[in-house]
């Protein structure tokens, strides 16, 4: 009886197996020669070329200091090290032989050419909501970009999270294909916003925390999450800014990368704003539209007027701090350029007591600031930060952002600083 029910349960295991195996097969998609660039309308180019912009493509698919889209870049997972791939049109080691075909499903099903399932830092997830015609755009973008040859480089992905055909178990947990649904409720300019937010630009695949398999938290999106010691802050009623990110702050700040009651563009995001610089203002308004609504903006309205006057009255009392060891060192490093004697802030000279960086659970956007500084192509043009790596210690920033933390918050203070800005400027070192 015991070797029937062995027999019994092997044989199940195998029709299991044999039953996954037939559901994680993809056909390969036979090479093509690359597409002449006459073959596509100038116009379809440059559409594409808009898209791939609002889709930041070129973030992720670039190394530091190489060609872009010729992949290289390096994404820490906690799985282990991924590396972009090569989407120049290199029939050898980009895209140069893929048909449509092959390049609407890589975009729509996470599936590449020769029928192996892309890893999930590629965001099919988000990219299977876009329409055929979007696709189409790209694809011909794609193809008239000048030729790289960049080999792979080797993921450093372990066994078994490296064996392509798992991925098919995680699609079937993870992943549900489909184009963007309209939201009947909503206008037209929501509805723009939210198939831009949802797929081209991928928003969640940053601000929504993942769960311990890398999948998105569904439940949670836009709920905030770490990306390479940067925050990536809730886009949600969630946001602790003490003022709402409404339809005009976040216009202005997708739009240039500033916002006076929030900052500047910093760290991963900057890519994000320099990207949506191709497409137009009325996707840029389409945004905020989608998530001042997605905030509750409109709700909290009559409420900046009071965030403001209490950030502007509590920096001026702080200033006269003379006595404070850490107001004085603030003040020689930082109050030069952060301070603003009228009642409201200045997009140029941002009050602190308005940031999110100061206010978040984790202090790791104010000492990256403060490390890195913002460059002059970030930002507000001709205002720059200067990075402070070199000039303070650990424990001159840690007292820096302790001294904001407790100056420009109620917040309870952030737990062992010195520790997390070393930690940070080690990751920093390491990428670099």
């Amino acid at each position: 009886m015991l070797k029937k029910l062995l027999i019994a349960i092997v044989a199940l295991g195998c029709l299991g197996l044999a039953g996954f195996g037939a559901l994680a097969w993809r056909p390969a998609i036979a090479p093509v020669a690359r597409p002449a660039a006459s073959s596509f309308a100038p116009e379809l180019i440059a559409r594409g070329e808009a898209l791939a912009g609002g889709g930041y493509c070129a973030a992720c698919h670039t190394a530091k200091g190489g060609e872009k889209f010729a992949g290289g870049y390096a994404m820490e997972t906690p799985f282990g090290a991924i590396y972009s791939t090569n989407i120049t049109p290199d029939p050898e080691t980009g895209i140069g032989s893929w048909s449509e075909a092959a390049f609407r499903r890589a975009m729509h099903e996470g599936v590449s050419r020769d029928g192996s399932h892309l890893l999930p830092v590629f965001s099919y997830d988000h990219f299977t909501k876009l329409t055929d015609d979007d696709v189409h755009a790209l694809y011909a973008y794609f193809m008239t970009r000048p030729l790289v040859h960049a080999a792979r480089k080797a993921n450093g992905i372990p066994f078994p999270f490296n064996i392509r055909y798992m991925q098919a178990g995680w699609k079937l947990l993870f992943f549900r294909p489909g184009r963007f649904e309209p939201d009947a409720q909503k206008s037209a300019e929501w509805n723009r916003g939210a198939y831009l937010a949802l797929g081209l630009s991928h928003c969640g695949a940053c601000h929504t925390p993942r769960n311990l398999l890398g999948a998105e938290i569904s439940s949670n999106a836009y709920g905030g999450a770490v990306i390479d010691n940067w925050v990536a802050p809730p886009l949600t009623a969630a946001n602790p800014a003490p003022a709402p990110w409404t339809h005009e702050e976040l216009y202005n700040y997708l739009r240039t990368g500033t916002s006076k009651l929030h900052g500047t563009a910093a760290g991963p995001m900057f890519p994000v704003v320099r990207g949506l610089g191709a497409l137009p203002d009325s996707d840029i308004r389409a945004l905020a539209t989608y998530f001042a609504d997605l905030d509750k903006a409109t709700d909290r309205l009559p409420y900046v007027s009071g965030a403001v006057s209490l950030a502007m009255s509590s920096a001026l009392v702080k200033q006269g701090a003379r006595f404070d060891p850490d107001a004085r060192l603030y003040t020689a490093a930082c109050a030069s350029c952060h301070y603003n004697a009228s009642n409201a802030p200045l997009a140029a000279r941002p009050d602190l007591g308005l940031n999110s960086a100061a206010h978040l659970s984790d202090p790791s956007n104010l000492i990256q600031v403060i490390l890195q500084g913002i460059s002059s192509e970030a930002g507000t043009p001709g205002v720059v930060m200067p990075a402070f790596a070199g000039a303070l210690s650990d424990a001159d920033i840690a007292r820096i952002a302790a001294y904001l933390r407790r100056t420009r918050t109620s917040l309870p203070p952030w737990p062992d600083l010195a520790t997390k800005i070393a930690e940070i400027r080690r990751h920093n070192s390491a990428a670099n």
